[in-house]
């Protein structure tokens, strides 16, 4: 790959790893960014990068994921002959004997990706994670012997002649219509983590999804944690709380085929010891506290309807739960369907939170707060007197539907507020 004139457009997280990373290689390039943070400056300076102009001629432009794929100034550098990538392809070009997962879908993924790595490390490889989750992939790439990356609708945008050995897809359901326009163009997009996969390769998806694809389709499903031959690796009932079953069917055959690819012994007995115990992502249905048998599990990230339906079926019934902030559209007959008989009651808050329960038809409080923090102190509170108050049970489940910018940064501080506010109730015990 000629790399005599490089631009990495769009710095952030994603950026900023794309330029320490071709610094690292040798690699002297330029950036462009219409807001840089003031950490973004002083990377760049630096590295001794300079300033890069949307109008001028490059060999490679290297996008962050979040700018859009039609983005005039993309066309343009396109135009004047750039070729452009996204970080996973300037790993594979730079780094080709590494190994490299990807998995991708519209819920599951990160907790996928972690179960992954965390198997392979089980079986004796230096598996790193990274890429839409933390780190950066290209922070990882030069201290892993395997690299499982989480891969966004975005990045699978820009990945020109990508070849994963093994490629996961964990679901396909309905999410950015603002960025892809279509359902039939988000998972085009999706789709396109196979695209570049031969026959040799493997392609882990659920049983009954269909993908087109040239390389050998391993299904899985959440009642049958087993390996690829059949041998059982464990009962569902046996993960921990909150690790998915179907997360977890989807990792044992992931690292079983990236095992096999390297030649490596497949030993079921390590990947189900692994799997036993394993963590949930802080963040992803994590049970945060406790206060009798009352569980607080913390689901911000659940936004889109198939993970907000997950999250509703794996709580520990009577479930109260949290639903707000901004609505973005998500469909809520699902939803409807598998709260009825599990949910006691709907605690509304944010923006949209009472506006989301009517649609649910479910029987509902709404609450509210000075703030983001005193808004989820209240939400946790009600929730805790729905299911009877100390002595009651079931989960106090926070899976909002809707995003978390009418109050919070992200979903990541959403969830910690929720955190602390159920730590707060449970006498600072947090996870039992």
């Amino acid at each position: 790959m000629k790399l005599d004139r490089v631009l990495v457009y769009g710095l952030g997280r994603s950026g900023r790893g794309a330029a320490r990373f071709l610094a690292r290689s040798g690699v002297r390039g330029e950036w462009l960014d219409a807001r840089p943070a003031p950490e973004d400056e002083a990377l760049m300076t630096e590295l001794g990068w300079a300033r890069g102009d949307a109008g001028s001629v490059y060999d490679v432009v290297v996008a962050a994921p979040g700018v859009p794929i039609d983005h005039p100034d993309l066309l343009a550098l396109q135009s004047r002959g750039a070729e452009v990538i996204g970080e996973v392809v300037l790993a594979a070009r730079l780094r080709p004997a590494l190994p490299m997962v990807g998995i991708t879908g519209t819920a599951g993924k990160g907790s996928t990706t972690v179960l992954v790595a965390g198997l392979l490390r089980a079986a004796g490889l230096n598996a790193r994670e990274g890429g839409n989750i933390d780190p950066p992939l290209l922070d990882v790439v030069d201290s892993a012997e395997v690299a499982v990356v989480e891969l966004s609708s975005f990045q699978l945008e820009r990945v020109p002649g990508l070849r994963l050995p093994v490629a996961v897809v964990t679901n396909l359901g309905v999410d950015h219509l603002d960025r892809h326009g279509t359902v039939e163009a988000y998972h085009a997009a999706k789709r396109n983590i196979t695209a570049g996969q031969e026959a040799g390769d493997v392609l882990v998806v659920p049983d009954g999804l269909n993908v087109p694809t040239r390389s050998q389709v391993r299904p899985f499903s959440p009642g049958q944690i087993a390996l690829v031959d059949g041998t059982l690796m464990l009962d569902a009932s046996e993960l921990p709380e909150g690790v998915h079953p179907a997360n977890a069917a989807a990792a044992v055959l992931a690292a079983e085929a990236l095992l096999v690819h390297l030649g490596r012994p497949v030993d079921a007995g390590v990947l189900a010891g692994a799997l036993r115990a394993a963590q949930p992502v802080s963040g992803r249905f994590e049970t945060v506290a406790r206060i009798g048998k009352v569980r607080f599990v913390e689901d911000s990230i659940a936004t889109r309807t198939i993970a907000v339906q997950a999250a509703l079926e794996g709580a520990v019934p009577p479930v109260a739960w949290l639903v707000g902030g901004r609505d973005k559209g998500a469909d809520l007959a699902p939803l409807r369907e598998a709260a009825t008989g599990r949910v006691a009651q709907v605690i509304a808050f944010g923006e949209d939170g009472e506006a989301l329960a009517r649609g649910l038809g479910l029987p509902y409080c709404v609450v509210s707060g000075a703030d983001g923090e005193a808004t989820l102190q209240a939400a946790a509170q009600a929730g805790l007197d729905a299911l009877g108050g100390p002595e009651g049970e079931g989960s106090v489940l926070l899976a909002p539907i809707g995003t978390s910018f009418d109050q919070f940064r992200d979903y990541k501080a959403r969830g910690e507020a929720f955190r602390r506010a159920a730590q707060a109730l449970a006498g600072g015990e947090g996870r039992a």
